[in-house]
């Protein structure tokens, strides 16, 4: 594991060697997650495409330094009441991402977001068009918002976040349960263990503020336009088990793109697979990422 710092906060990240193929695939994980899940699909495309995987801000070991720790310089620029108020938006996490694409010298990347990172890698293109040459969104979409619906997703996720004791971590048989959750078929139990381990350790302030930043009304309802503006190629892989994103709502914002057309060329369902796809369905995941991108080589 690297680290970068990045407006005061210690970013890790993981770099596969450069290969022939000029393209990076940027894998941006999901809410209460960390970079740990992209490995299977990292093992599959690494021997052809060089891969980046990081941790969001506030997630897995890019944890934040206390404000004791940091100096006066990095508090100004990341600690402003600017930032304070949306530094937890998908935006705010695009930025981080831009930095750290300059810090490493990345010029051709592709993103490939699970979830929240699929909105991150949108918001990414918008930003950085001039690196980044696609999208892959995964178990991401939306652009619906329906308000009973995300009032009550946001406050069971907020009744998650607060409860979150360390020794949630030594219960016995929780990691099972994390097996199960919001996946087709149980997926391994190291995989339970890390996602218990993911969920318990991720900062507070990031957890609760990412979740509520990225679902308001506002929010929401700009995805639709923002995907319509991309340039770049945007596709959107969806588990056609996923109860979290269903399909049609993946199917929905897809449609805004270009790629969409009539038939929806730019939306793939993965059969028997959950919110989890880069855990459950790697080899598929990993077919349909070389399909699409021998499709816009270079």
């Amino acid at each position: 594991m690297a680290s970068i710092d990045i407006l005061g906060v210690p970013h890790a990240y993981d770099l596969t060697a450069p290969t022939e193929e000029p393209q990076v695939l940027v894998f941006i994980h999901g809410w209460l997650l960390s970079r740990r899940y992209w490995q299977p699909l990292v093992d599959q495309l690494s021997p052809t495409y060089q891969c980046l995987c990081y941790d969001l801000r506030g997630f897995g070991d890019s944890q934040p330094i206390p404000i004791s720790g940091l100096n006066s310089q990095e508090t100004s620029v990341s600690l402003t009441p600017d930032n304070k108020a949306c530094r937890y938006a998908p935006a705010a996490y695009a930025r981080d991402l831009g930095l750290l694409l300059e810090r490493l010298n990345i010029s051709n990347a592709w993103l490939i977001g699970h979830s929240l990172g699929g909105t991150i890698a949108l918001w990414g293109a918008a930003q950085l068009p001039y690196c980044v040459k696609g999208v892959i969104c995964l178990n991401a979409g939306g652009g619906i918002y329906l308000k009973e619906g995300f009032e009550r997703f946001r406050a069971i996720g907020e009744r998650l976040v607060q409860f979150r004791p360390r020794l949630l971590c030594n219960l016995p048989g929780i990691d099972l349960v994390f097996t199960r959750d919001s996946v087709a078929r149980p997926i391994a139990r190291s995989w339970g263990r890390q996602r218990v381990i993911d969920f318990v350790m991720a900062d507070p302030e990031a957890a609760r503020g990412t979740l509520l930043d990225s679902t308001t009304e506002a929010e929401v309802n700009r995805l639709p336009e923002l995907v319509s503006r991309l340039k770049q190629p945007v596709y959107f892989i969806a588990g056609a088990k996923d109860t979290i994103m269903e399909p049609k709502y993946v199917r929905h914002l897809a449609s805004f793109h270009q790629l969409f057309q009539a038939c929806g060329d730019n939306a793939i369902e993965i059969p028997d697979c959950g919110h989890l796809a880069m855990v459950e369905q790697p080899e598929a995941v990993a077919t349909q990422i070389r399909n699409i991108l021998s499709h816009h080589p270079g």
